[in-house]
């Protein structure tokens, strides 16, 4: 009992050490984002807005020319979700990136269909040093499609916690651009890609990310991530 680990999310003890370091109450507690969705962002639809329109997307997304062209995650940036992604991001816990990934894909199997690879969404090189990890990358490389590192940052950007939803498109507007590689541009011609990263809040980097990979030829942009800050309608 005193050399018993404990839960990464929770501290708890964990009573089965050896089948992860998340305790099977955190996992089963995740609240996932269920229909009626909108078809664009993800985020969670009133049932009577699905019913009373043709179509079910949201009045923000109705309003707005965005680059991905549909998101999902696996639940809102809560709970025992967000406790999980701190451990797995902050506290360097990578071995959940395999039972997160198992979660995306098995939430997404509609998103996956067709798409021809999964692009991380990059950190710049002194905050990759400095995690020891790429938590996108993780997370892309259990999502059973060919992992094409196509993406990389320009410019090292403000982290997007620490600014207001407002600046957060400004800070990484023009901050990602295509590698220069002949081996991804022809992994993106024509091709319908996946985007991963962990979370998505303002959906901002994800946004930017999306423009630079429209500009070299890709068909269409798909967002998967493991949570994302649902809107308020």
């Amino acid at each position: 009992m005193l050399l018993a680990p404990e839960c990464a999310a929770c501290g708890d003890l964990l009573e089965h050490p050896t089948r992860g370091v998340v305790c099977a109450r955190c996992w089963a507690s995740i609240v996932p984002i269920t229909p009626p969705t909108c078809d664009s962002c993800g985020d969670p639809l009133a049932t009577w807005r699905t019913l009373a329109a043709d179509t079910s997307i949201c009045m923000r997304c109705s309003r707005t020319d965005r680059g991905v062209a549909r998101a999902r995650a696996v639940g809102p940036y809560e709970g025992s979700l967000r406790a999980i992604l701190h451990a797995f991001k902050y506290d360097r816990r990578r071995s959940l990136a395999r039972p997160l990934g198992a979660m995306m894909r098995g939430r997404a199997e509609r998103l996956l269909d067709g798409a021809g690879c999964a692009v991380p969404v990059p950190l710049h090189p002194s905050r990759r040093r400095q995690r020891g990890f790429n938590q996108a990358a993780d997370l892309a490389a259990h999502l059973g499609l060919p992992v094409l590192h196509a993406l990389r940052r320009t410019r090292r950007t403000q982290t997007q916690t620490e600014l207001p939803a407002a600046q957060r498109h400004q800070n990484v507007r023009g901050a990602f651009a295509l590698r220069r590689s002949n081996a991804v541009n022809r992994g993106l011609q024509g091709s319908i890609v996946i985007l991963v990263d962990d979370v998505s809040t303002t959906g901002a980097t994800l946004e930017a990310c999306a423009r630079a990979l429209k500009l070299a030829g890709v068909e269409e942009v798909r967002a998967l991530t493991v949570a994302r800050a649902i809107a308020l309608r």
